[in-house]
């Protein structure tokens, strides 16, 4: 058993021993990134700090994936008895090279970050071919020779500890000669596998519902701090999976140029050559200002709020008292559509003005896109931006997402009492309401204006109704939306007391809706019909008939607070244009549709869906010429945006390096 034990310890030493060494590597990359720190972060010495405990983390991951097999090895020749000389070289040739790789990849982040502020990921492949040119590249960029030599150094470092380590540990494994019986041999493969249960939980990094995520790594405004703590061996392989999945391969519907030429003239939009196709100055006419100071905006996103759950769209139960009550008072849109049929499609769409594109989530990826879009047009007009949601910060990459696309503060399932967790999606409405009054309430005492998000989860599978809450109908699923509607009155009960109220917009609307009744054809309308109010007590209420989508939101309420801004997105101002039809997506499935035709398009098995709504009712039509128009407009569309994400054209201006 000692014998074993000391197998164990000289792992055990070698996977510290790396873990070291990656923190120099982290602590060259913070030396020469130094610059980048926010004045915050050099005046909170603490926020570093934080940034490098999550890099231990990050890196523990990577070596848990790398310690897993030797782990094996050790409890098969510790059944075996065997701790010969072979065992040791094998260890450390076996580390030699998984951790030369890491190293490898450390060293050739550093410069790499320097040039693109990101960690380094799959994108370099497409480096390998040309490699005569990169190598010239490498080697002709004195800058380089630096990590080059680190990498050299400590790698040299390490394999000449590794030698010392079996060496020393070999001959004290010769030292021991107590004897090994059986029941003993019973011992050393409970303790293996312990320590090999150990070893998984660290390669899965965090006991919560989701596995490890770069996500985690994000904790602070800072936007250099934040990365830091990323492990680039990490960034590589996730981005490498990322790349593998189906739903993220390139979606092909039509040329990409003719495509352009459409939408631009769809959306009248003129182009910037220094930003992309789409872009286009939107200057506000002052004289409309809502009101002299500017107003707060709250934005209330209803987890599956199908509009089929309301009353005002022939919904028999009463669910929805007070959103229908709410319909009136507010500027309403009777033909508003989600992106998507996915959480992650409507918070992309609303925020962002980009479409969902199929099943793909593009806020999800080691690489965090960057995106232009409401919160970043406000936080540049000098709003203080703030998300709260009920789950887990790395759901969907959110917490990694939003801090680096406009947020300031993100709050999730991490800052809420735990006795408050009610299943897998985190906290209750109720509770994510209530939390977030006193927030708003110190935002809105430092007089700067506050955006602040709101995403329920209630209406979402688990269904947990709280037992003070006394339901009048009789099904789960219509139960939970009486609750959120329930939740929803008690947050402007509570909101109306405070004295930013009247100086503030509400907007809410569904992330998505849900099959509600029978489905009518191939993807049933409530899935995507959503209700989209728009409140605020100095506000003609107004119902909208025209067609629009969550990618309008962020047009239409700018547009309401009179800035101006450089637009390059997919939306329009519901409240000065109009859309002649709407477009959306769901998983495989593209659609079309206006007061009369509705198009269907199955990506993936490339059939067309054709139906006459005119009559209210739908009726299954061959396909002719009268859906080319909605077929045009989708695609056009939905291929224009892909060409931007492609491209990085998704911001309003240069990509910049640090707010």
């Amino acid at each position: 058993m000692k014998r074993f034990l000391n197998l164990v310890v000289y792992i055990l030493t070698i996977h510290v021993s790396a873990l070291l060494i990656a923190g120099l590597f982290r602590l060259v990359l913070f030396i020469s990134s130094y610059h980048q720190l926010t004045s915050e972060a050099l005046s909170d010495k603490t926020l570093p700090m934080l940034a490098f405990v999550h890099g231990v983390w990050f890196d523990n991951v990577i070596g848990c994936y790398i310690l897993l097999l030797p782990l094996v090895v050790a409890v098969v020749c510790g059944v075996c008895n065997y701790y010969g000389k072979a065992l040791f070289r094998f260890f450390t040739i076996f580390f030699s090279v998984f951790y030369g790789l890491v190293y490898l990849i450390s060293a050739s982040d550093i410069p790499y970050f320097a040039y693109f502020f990101k960690h380094i990921n799959s994108s370099i492949f497409e480096w390998f071919g040309y490699a005569g040119t990169t190598a010239g590249m490498i080697l002709g960029e004195s800058a380089y020779y630096l990590s080059i030599g680190l990498f050299l150094l400590f790698l040299a470092g390490f394999v000449v500890w590794l030698i010392y380590l079996a060496r020393y540990f070999h001959h004290r494994s010769l030292t021991i000669s107590a004897p090994f019986p059986y029941w003993k041999r019973g011992g050393a493969v409970l303790i293996g596998a312990c320590l090999i249960g150990l070893c998984i939980f660290g390669i899965r990094g965090r006991t919560g519902y989701n596995p490890i995520k770069v996500s985690a790594a994000y904790f602070c405004q800072d936007a250099f701090l934040n990365q830091l703590g990323v492990s680039p061996t990490f960034n590589l392989l996730t981005s490498v999976m990322d790349d593998m999945r189906p739903e993220n391969k390139y979606l092909h519907l039509m040329d990409e140029q003719e495509a352009i030429t459409k939408a631009q003239a769809l959306l009248n939009r003129p182009g910037d050559a220094n930003v992309s196709p789409l872009a286009v100055y939107r200057h506000a006419a002052k004289a409309d200002s809502v009101q002299q100071r500017r107003p707060n905006v709250v934005l209330i996103m209803m987890e599956s709020m199908s509009a089929k759950f309301m009353k005002h769209f022939g919904q028999s139960e009463t669910l929805t008292p007070f959103l229908d009550s709410l319909y009136t008072r507010s500027i309403s849109f009777r033909n508003f559509y989600s992106a998507g049929i996915h959480t992650n499609h409507g918070l992309y769409a609303t925020l962002y003005s980009f479409p969902a594109m199929m099943k793909r989530n593009l806020m999800k990826g080691s690489v965090i896109p960057r995106y232009s879009g409401l919160p970043t047009v406000l936080k540049e007009n000098g709003y203080y931006n703030l998300f709260f949601m009920t789950h887990e910060g790395q759901y969907d990459n959110m917490n990694a997402f939003f801090r680096t696309n406009g947020y300031d503060e993100v709050f999730s399932q991490e800052d809420y009492p735990a006795d408050k967790v009610v299943n897998s999606f985190g906290v209750q409405d109720d509770f994510l309401y209530d939390y977030a009054i006193p927030v708003l309430n110190q935002r809105a005492a430092t007089g700067q204006p506050f955006f602040a998000t709101l995403l329920s989860i209630s209406n979402h599978p688990p269904y947990v109704i709280p037992p003070f809450f006394h339901p009048k109908t009789s099904e789960p699923e219509m139960q939970i939306v009486e609750y959120a509607d329930w939740a929803l009155r008690q947050f402007f009960e509570e909101a109306r007391k405070q004295p930013w109220f009247d100086n503030t917009i509400f907007v809410l609307e569904g992330d998505h809706g849900k099959l509600v009744g029978d489905a009518e054809c191939e993807l049933p309308e409530s899935y995507n019909h959503i209700p989209l109010m728009i409140y605020s007590s100095r506000i003609q209420p107004e119902e909208k008939t025209t067609f629009g989508g969550q990618v309008d939101i962020q047009p239409t309420i700018l547009g309401l607070l009179n800035i101006d801004y450089l637009q390059n997105n997919f939306g329009v101002d519901l409240l000065k244009e109009e859309r002649p039809c709407m477009f959306y997506t769901a998983d495989n499935m593209v659609v079309g549709r206006n007061d009369t035709l509705l198009y269907l398009y199955n990506y993936e098995t490339q059939q067309e869906l054709t139906y006459d709504i005119g009559n209210g009712k739908l009726n299954a039509v061959p396909m002719d010429d009268s859906f080319l128009p909605l077929k045009e407009y989708s695609f056009s569309m939905l291929q224009s945006a892909e060409f931007l994400v492609k491209h990085g054209k998704t911001l309003n201006s240069i990509p910049f390096t640090q707010q």
